[in-house]
């Protein structure tokens, strides 16, 4: 699509012709128009210190197929036969440390699960394990369990309630909270069963 550029007149400084050039090209009202609703996070790729330590903890306590290999320094991970929805590679953090507290980056990423009985399955796992969590909340709109991998990122596990039961204000606006999740409630929801082909 051909853009009519606005003529530029003779700028002050080299930062008024940089904002004069960027304004001219940038179309009024696209800034308006929200990301479509197709769009998703496809997956998050983490670096780590052993990749192995990654891999026994995603793919054996929480359930993650392995999908591919890249040698020693690099794995891909899916749930359900999707190529990947975890990355992880030791290509530049091999025997690294976590970034230390105060530093920018990575918060957390999330995992969604299908049901709360999916998700209370994975707090089995996480109990079974012995992994300790370091929060669970009741959000109004989803239940999320807090914890963190090998590496020390931030990880959360969680299921989202059907849009008709989230919580909203007098004036129909998302009213989302956050309040101590019931885990003795959560663990009430019957364990998954895994049916055998004959």
């Amino acid at each position: 699509m051909v853009r009519n550029l606005k003529p530029v007149t003779v700028p002050l400084n080299k930062q008024a012709a940089i904002c004069a050039a960027r304004d001219s090209l940038m179309p009024r009202n696209d800034a308006n128009i929200p990301t479509g609703p197709g769009v998703r996070i496809g997956h998050v790729h983490l670096k780590v210190a052993d990749l192995e330590r990654a891999l026994a903890f995603y793919c054996g306590v929480l359930g993650f197929e392995l999908t591919q290999r890249y040698g020693p320094s690099a794995a891909f991970i899916s749930a359900g036969g999707y190529h990947h929805h975890i990355g992880l590679n030791t290509w530049d953090s091999a025997g690294g440390s976590p970034p230390p507290a105060g530093a920018t980056g990575l918060y957390h990423f999330a995992i969604l699960y299908p049901t709360r009985a999916e998700l209370a399955d994975a707090l089995r796992r996480l109990q079974s394990a012995g992994v300790p969590l370091e929060g669970a909340s009741d959000h109004g709109v989803s239940e999320a369990l807090y914890l963190r991998d090998p590496d020390q990122n931030g990880v959360e596990l969680y299921w989202d309630r059907p849009p008709a039961q989230w919580p909203r204000s007098a004036g129909g606006r998302l009213a989302m909270f956050t309040r101590p999740l019931d885990l003795a409630d959560l663990l009430s929801e019957p364990p998954r069963t895994l049916k055998m082909k004959h």
